[in-house]
């Protein structure tokens, strides 16, 4: 990755957004969605303690100078269709409030991230938000039943995974949350997995093994398995190259193997 994607949230803070017509109206309409403050002053949206800065003018020039002034007060800028001079860029962003996936391609294609966002738009059900806000309200009593941070995250990844009673893909889920909470629960394997790959090409990876890479907190690798394939794993997981006779965190432990 080159670039960090991150969520900033606005509401109710001051952004500043500069220029007219077909590309500034857009990104005050974003800013506006996202509970920002919209100023069209540059100096007043300093003065108002703004973080964040639109620059869409026709002219190019104005564009640049713009977005020396915004950045030595402090600001991170976005020039509307000038990759080269943003410190952000917009994604294409899918709606299911509170859940939203954001699509960006770092400024190569702006088309092909809304087409990917399309696409993705066919798969979410329109109640996956419900789902989120059930599960944030059922916090305590998750809590209570799988009293560590492990344990719920092993309960939480076996009722969410393909097919479980919470799948994320499939509508009324939010539905069944107080059945899945109340019933037996089946949960993935804590343990050590050992996986032997014949190809170190991501590409290769089973469905199993992506949702086991996935789902580990901690991974013992063959040094020779290079980062592309490492990455597929959650990224706080813990990371110990072969051979190790350390210690390893709790849960499910993956040793990768290249054959």
């Amino acid at each position: 990755m080159d670039s960090l994607p991150l969520f900033h949230r606005i509401e109710g803070q001051p952004v500043i957004v500069l220029g007219e017509g077909a590309m500034a109206e857009p990104k005050r309409r974003l800013v506006g969605r996202a509970g920002g403050k919209v100023f069209a002053d540059l100096q007043e949206g300093i003065d108002k303690g703004a973080r964040l800065a639109f620059i869409a003018h026709q002219d190019a020039a104005m564009c640049e100078d713009d977005a020396i002034r915004a950045r030595c007060a402090g600001l991170l800028v976005n020039v509307v269709d000038r990759p080269d001079l943003c410190d952000f860029t917009t994604p294409s962003i899918l709606d299911r409030d509170p859940v939203l996936v954001a699509v960006g391609t770092g400024g190569a294609s702006a088309t092909l991230a809304k087409q990917l966002r399309l696409r993705l738009e066919a798969l979410l059900p329109g109640d996956l938000g419900d789902l989120a806000r059930r599960l944030h309200a059922m916090r305590q009593r998750i809590r209570g039943r799988w009293p560590t941070m492990v344990a719920r995250r092993q309960a939480l990844d076996a009722a969410l995974a393909p097919g479980a009673p919470l799948d994320p893909l499939t509508v009324g889920a939010s539905d069944r949350v107080e059945a899945w909470l109340a019933g037996d629960v089946t949960t993935d394997p804590i343990g050590l997995y050992s996986i032997d790959l014949s190809s170190s090409d991501p590409d290769d990876l089973t469905v199993r093994q992506m949702r086991l890479l996935g789902q580990a907190d901690a991974i013992l690798h063959d040094p020779a398995i290079p980062s592309s394939l490492l990455d597929r794993a959650r990224a706080d997981a813990a990371r110990y190259p072969l051979p190790h006779d350390g210690p390893v965190p709790e849960g499910l432990v993956i040793m990768l193997r290249l054959l």
